[in-house]
């Protein structure tokens, strides 16, 4: 009796799954609470229509809290962007959403994933080297801030065959 109203307290059980054209909307608003250059609900529109293009939600009960989308070519895959819902971050969800996600690329074929993420972003740092993946590269000046200051990024790679 008490897990299931733990359950319902917080928001239901917590589930990953594709994405469909319906997510397009909650997505984007995500995104947009996510980084400093959102995407849109067309991006998404035109990204979960292509075939080479892997998306999945995180949902808590009926409600949308999460995604990651990839983008495939050949054997290799780039991973776009992860978001979290910042209520619902701090909670591990990221790295389940990330090793699943993950574990879809290669059930595809996919031996090789890349990745850019901000050098400064600690958080998402951990995540990706706690999943397995080395750092590459830089690019200098990468990512533009509101203010104009510009980031550098790091380029990360995994393996997964």
């Amino acid at each position: 009796m008490t897990a299931w109203f733990s359950s319902l307290w917080s928001g239901g059980p917590v589930v990953i799954e594709p994405a469909t054209l319906r997510d397009a909307s909650v997505l984007a608003q995500i995104h947009g609470a996510s980084f400093h250059r959102g995407w849109g609900e067309g991006e998404f529109e035109a990204m979960l229509t292509e075939r080479n293009t892997l998306v999945h939600r995180l949902k808590s009960g009926r409600k949308v809290i999460g995604f990651a989308v990839s983008r495939m070519a050949a054997d290799e895959a780039e991973i776009l962007s992860i978001a979290i819902a910042a209520n619902y971050r701090g909670r591990g969800l990221s790295r389940n959403l990330l090793l699943t996600h993950l574990g879809h690329l290669a059930g595809r074929g996919i031996r090789t994933v890349f990745l850019e993420v901000e050098e400064n972003n600690q958080a998402a740092r951990r995540l990706y080297d706690g999943a397995g993946f080395a750092v590459t590269g830089r690019r200098e000046r990468y990512y533009r801030q509101p203010g104009g200051e510009q980031l550098n990024a790091v380029l990360m790679r995994r393996d997964l065959s």
